[in-house]
């Protein structure tokens, strides 16, 4: 059984929400308010600041506080072990698929040498 890394299900879960890929792609822009991220969401403050916490518990953000105006940032590093997973995964599939071509294009050679060339 493979390895169970906590981390990526936080991150794939914390991505499975439209609301919050939404947040994410508007901080890819710069880092915002609170209010200024909720504005365009037609949800409650505290329904939209549970997307925050869980964006925010997966490592996808940071906030901080000024005065009485809370501020969200993209964490910077914060995709590394999606990339990672995703690029061992494309690796991977990558190498069946590799094998299975070879396993084909053998196929076809055997094939044409038991009955001769198609035409």
């Amino acid at each position: 059984m493979a390895k169970h890394d906590s981390t990526l299900d936080l991150l794939f879960t914390a991505l499975g929400d439209p609301t919050r890929r939404a947040i994410l792609m508007r901080l890819a822009q710069g880092d915002a308010s609170v209010s200024e991220l909720a504005a365009p969401h037609d949800m409650a403050l505290p329904s939209f600041v549970k997307h925050l916490g869980k964006l925010e518990q997966a490592g996808l953000i940071t906030t901080t506080k000024a005065g009485r105006v809370r501020s969200c940032a993209l964490s910077p590093d914060a995709f590394a072990p999606m990339d990672d997973w995703l690029s061992a995964q494309r690796a991977i599939w990558n190498s069946r698929l590799d094998r299975f071509d070879d396993y084909v294009s053998n196929l076809k050679r055997m094939r044409e040498n038991e009955t001769g060339p198609e035409n």
